[in-house]
């Protein structure tokens, strides 16, 4: 399947992946040699996951989705897992997808599995951000790193200034919205610049967040923000 039947396939299943974003996710698999590697964190009901899952068939490669399938309003817990399960099932891809059912920050300090590409959109806080970086030590030098959520979640955003723009590890490469491409490569001034080049996009989406928690929706669209979501 090329990428516009696969986008068209995952249109049913709930998510926050734009088709800008789905592209991003489906040429840095396209990169790859056969008998590689992605790991996921942060499934949900498998939107990107069927990307990632077509794009690595097309390779040779193959998917570790990572995910805790968390109880609660907003996760969902086992019918979560349940309708990820029934749309990799669906789209034909359980020989590509292999699923790892845990936190990741806690199945991160012995894994030993090396992979090609980290795709992280797992909890947004600061720290479990930060420590889903850290899956980077499995990749090769050079190796991509795609964040979503990237400049605009607070906690993702002031992850990625303390890790990205004033480390050493990582260098900005390019984002569709909020998700970002990193390499694992030590940055060049020019580099650090382009991430705070990003700074004003993230403020905006702050700021919007905002007035959609006053209810001011209509105020919102005069920033170009519509629909019912935060921006992503």
């Amino acid at each position: 399947m090329d990428f516009d039947h696969v986008w068209e396939s995952v249109s049913d299943i709930p998510g926050w992946l734009t088709e800008g974003q789905a592209r991003m996710l489906w040429d840095a698999v396209l990169r790859l040699e056969p008998g590689s590697t992605v790991l996921e964190i942060g499934s949900h009901q498998g939107r990107s996951t069927v990307i990632l899952g077509h794009a690595a068939r097309r390779v040779g490669a193959r998917v570790i989705a990572v995910d805790a399938f968390v109880d609660g309003r907003l996760f969902g817990g086992a019918s979560t897992r349940d309708r990820f399960e029934a749309n990799v099932s669906a789209a034909g891809l359980t020989d590509v997808v292999e699923l790892v059912v845990g936190y990741s920050t806690k199945l991160r300090p012995t894994w030993d599995r090396k992979f090609e590409l980290l795709y992280v959109d797992g909890k947004h806080d600061y720290w479990t951000y930060t420590d889903d970086l850290r899956w980077s030590a499995h990749l090769p030098d050079g190796g991509e790193i795609l964040v979503h959520d990237c400049f605009s979640s607070i906690g993702v955003t002031l992850g990625t200034i303390v890790k990205v723009l004033f480390g050493a590890r990582y260098t900005y490469v390019d984002r569709s919205r909020s998700l970002a491409r990193f390499r694992l490569a030590r940055p060049s001034l020019a580099d650090r610049l382009r991430v705070v080049a990003q700074l004003p996009w993230f403020s905006r989406n702050v700021f919007v967040k905002i007035l959609r928690r006053l209810r001011l929706n209509r105020v919102a669209a005069w920033f170009g923000h519509h629909g019912p979501y935060d921006p992503f």
